[in-house]
């Protein structure tokens, strides 16, 4: 079995302009935050984000990386709304796929299992249709004869998931209560790639946790990057939460345009260890 490990820049290498993306994680938790600090640096355009979205597609469209989301919602989960997002959504400044949150899950799950649409309820007698014209119905082949939202595969060229642990083969653990969908976010894409806490060797991660926390197998995986708090500033339970106080910062600077220069010129425009050293620099500060 191949060593599949490589670096977050690397990976972020092999993206171009106007590929559709998927963030896996949930909100501002287990975000593939050193990844989308990569895509910052980059120079990447006119991506279509693909996320049950957080600060990933906030700070993104911050930096006119985005052309289109795609979302069942984007929140810092403590703080209702990204801001970044709000005024680019606001602004007409990005298209956008806004879908119920069951959909958006078919969407991927139909992708994982190539097919071109799954059937639900969900959708039906909302307005997620009348925004949404091109997402069509169909009807029951069976004597039921229902009428039934046909969600389209929410292909992806890319996706990126940030979990606790993985092995060099690349599987992947989460050590802490939930999962979320990063399987599908994986199982949807073309190109594949997991970011971890800790990257260690075949056969150690049932040292770190049950085998039922080994939720991504290496058959998922192209590619695997240690990225050591690289979902900060979202949380990555057990091995740390969200980081509130940076997170409050954040929303703080996106409401006055020589604040948030200030926050990208410390935070952004340098690489990752010059984040995390600036983050904990922070930290000690206000110890």
């Amino acid at each position: 079995m191949s060593d599949k490990r490589t670096t977050v820049e690397d990976m972020v290498g092999e993206l171009r302009d106007g590929m559709t993306v998927g963030l896996g994680g949930w909100g501002s938790r287990r975000k593939p935050m050193a990844v989308v600090r990569a895509i910052l640096r980059s120079g990447l355009r006119d991506l279509t984000v693909v996320s049950y979205g957080g600060p990933d597609i906030g700070l993104l469209c911050a930096a006119g990386r985005v052309r289109k989301a795609v979302y069942a919602f984007v929140t810092l989960d403590s703080i209702a709304l990204d801001p970044h997002f709000r005024r680019a959504r606001q602004q007409g400044t990005i298209e956008a796929m806004e879908l119920d949150e069951g959909m958006f899950y078919l969407g991927l799950q139909a992708a994982s299992q190539r097919v071109p649409f799954l059937p639900t309820r969900a959708g039906l007698g909302s307005d997620v249709l009348r925004i949404n014209p091109g997402i069509r119905t169909v009807r029951s082949p069976y004597g039921d004869g229902e009428e039934l939202v046909a969600m389209p595969a929410l292909e992806l060229d890319a996706a990126f998931v940030h979990l606790n642990r993985a092995d060099s083969h690349g599987n992947g653990q989460v050590l802490g209560p939930d999962p979320f969908f990063d399987e599908l976010f994986l199982g949807a894409a073309r190109r594949r790639y997991v970011t971890a806490e800790k990257v260690v060797e075949p056969g150690a991660l049932l040292d770190e946790g049950p085998v039922q926390s080994v939720v991504v197998s290496r058959l998922a995986t192209d590619a695997v990057a240690a990225a050591p708090r690289g979902a900060h500033f979202t949380a990555c339970v057990p091995d740390y939460g969200r980081d509130e106080a940076f997170q409050k910062r954040y929303v703080a600077a996106a409401a006055d345009a020589d604040a948030w220069a200030a926050f990208d010129g410390r935070y952004l425009q340098i690489d990752e260890g010059g984040y995390q050293a600036a983050v904990a620099e922070d930290a000690d500060a206000a110890a």
